[in-house]
């Protein structure tokens, strides 16, 4: 069996130079290409040296110009409804780990699901998707148990949207479980006690913390917290080649990383 040929889209990007030089260093990948906003200063050069790991003679690009098995998506939701439509074009695999994108995208993206086969996680580290699961199983174990939800999230202070999406997602297993209504975004006055059909998130953006997230569940005279901290950005990159390898075998539809996990 041959390499999967990898298209890394936001490949300019502090993510996409991390999963080109990981994907340089795996004997099953390869990087086919590398894809960036056409006014990126970076586009032209050998994206194999703007990652550090010297030529791979693959140039940054604003377009598809070779064949690829799958793509991975770290760009921003400005190049979502372009990169649905290339991959639905090409007929290409799409791992999609971009935030913050619309509810038209999300429709759209669903849609192209149907089509070709689609991942989509909000963090793409192995940790924090076993993490969820054990959060599911909390949440269900406590949910008659009187016990109150806080979700905690560092990031480095670049990240643009608040809370991040791994923080929402966490709220919306839990939710499913336990049944709260409220997604409070932090406190401040007098908001009065708290109520328990509420989870409240907290947003800390610091130096250039990776991502850490700190999953509480308090009870009266106990608690229950799930913490789960990247050191540094490379666990994003391996779980996303990780969902790269699994995808180029599956048919078309929705995937998740506990696919990937077998979860």
């Amino acid at each position: 069996m041959g390499k999967t040929r990898l298209a890394v889209i936001g490949a300019a990007g502090r993510m996409g130079r991390r999963i080109i030089a990981l994907a340089a260093a795996d004997p099953d990948l390869m990087v086919a290409a590398a894809l960036d906003s056409p006014d990126h200063p970076q586009v032209g050069q050998d994206a194999g040296v703007a990652a550090g790991v010297g030529p791979l003679g693959v140039m940054l690009r604003p377009d598809l110009s070779t064949p690829a098995d799958v793509a991975i998506d770290f760009s921003s939701p400005h190049a979502t409804d372009q990169v649905l439509a290339m991959c639905r074009e090409n007929r290409l695999p799409l791992v999609f780990a971009t935030t913050g994108i619309s509810a038209e995208q999300q429709q759209r993206l669903e849609a192209l699901s149907r089509e070709i086969a689609v991942l989509q996680s909000p963090n793409m580290s192995l940790a924090v998707n076993l993490a969820l699961k054990l959060a599911q199983i909390a949440a269900a174990a406590l949910k008659d148990h009187d016990a109150d939800v806080e979700i905690l999230e560092r990031h480095h202070r670049y990240k643009e949207d608040a809370p991040s999406g791994t923080a929402l997602e966490f709220g919306r297993v839990i939710s499913g479980e336990m049944g709260q209504t409220v997604h409070r975004h932090g406190r401040e006055g007098r908001p009065g006690p708290r109520s328990r059909l509420e989870i409240g998130y907290h947003a800390v953006r610091v130096g250039d913390n990776p991502g850490e997230h700190d999953i509480v569940f308090g009870m009266l005279g106990e608690a229950v917290e799930i913490i789960v901290r990247a050191t540094n950005r490379d666990a994003y990159a391996k779980g996303a080649l990780a969902a790269a390898k699994f995808l180029t075998h599956q048919p078309p539809g929705r995937y998740s990383m506990r696919d990937v996990l077998k979860l």
